[in-house]
């Protein structure tokens, strides 16, 4: 019942939002070429789907390769911030900065260096996931349980061992809370790096060929199946949370049982 909620949960919440899309457009009278209503912009999505699916192949592939590069990179730097003060204290800063410059300012330079092919998106994706992945394992390894670790620290534990089983551990759940804050913005980066750095064809750049023919749907339908992907690639990062800390939905379901009892 508990699994059966949670999947109907979001189903509901997504068929009002295109109730009220719909709802919106046909209250205010809205012509196709200003907003789309849903069965329109489906319809465009329809359509055009034997160009747009190989298309948005090529956003995901861009959007898988940059969310890993910048997860592990934003893992590694956290894991090295974390052994000294000194070199926390001279790499977060630099962290700082770099989230600092506009993600649409750093794609031309990024173009300039890496070309027109597929490394420049990978970088661009990779830039916006690395940094909420390195803070919140950083924020991790930070606040280990002291006692924990002048309890196994008492009893003989190396400090590789003491960082293999205490402090790593620790890094999981804040290791996925900033996967997940990744995977929202990581299509984002890809899209931005389609628009900056493609020559060919591209997701991005049917949505604006689209546009200066005033093809509202399929702009509307480009834009859609964006989103898609991004919740696709979020809900992946959830249901694999979901099967690798068993504990966390295991002891929830011991709670109630007990409260019940």
């Amino acid at each position: 019942m508990r699994l059966l909620r949670g999947v109907l949960t979001p189903v509901v919440s997504i068929a009002l939002v295109f109730l009220f899309w719909d709802l919106i457009i046909r209250g205010f009278n809205v012509d196709t070429f200003v907003a789309p209503s849903p069965g329109e912009t489906l319809a465009a999505l329809r359509d055009n789907w034997s160009t747009l699916w190989p298309l948005a192949l090529e956003t995901i592939r861009e959007t898988v390769y940059g969310f890993v590069v910048g997860a592990v990179l934003g893992f590694v730097l956290a894991v090295v911030m974390a052994q000294t003060k000194v070199l926390q204290g001279l790499i977060y800063p630099v962290l700082i900065v770099s989230q600092a410059v506009p993600i649409v300012a750093i794609a031309a330079p990024l173009v300039i260096l890496l070309g027109f092919d597929l490394a420049p998106k990978v970088a661009i994706v990779a830039w916006i996931v690395f940094f909420p992945v390195a803070v919140n394992v950083l924020d991790g390894l930070a606040n280990v349980d002291r006692d924990l670790l002048n309890l196994a620290r008492a009893m003989g534990g190396t400090r590789s061992r003491v960082f293999l089983h205490i402090r790593l551990p620790a890094t999981v759940s804040p290791l996925y809370t900033g996967l997940k804050i990744g995977a929202t913005y990581a299509v984002t980066g890809a899209v931005i790096g389609e628009l900056v750095a493609s020559t060919g064809s591209s997701l991005a750049g049917f949505q604006r060929e689209s546009n200066s023919s005033l093809d509202t749907p399929a702009v509307w339908a480009a834009m859609l199946l964006m989103t898609a992907i991004g919740i696709g690639w979020f809900l992946l990062v959830v249901g694999v949370e979901y099967l690798t800390t068993p504990w966390k939905h295991r002891a929830t379901r011991r709670r109630l049982r007990s409260a019940v009892k």
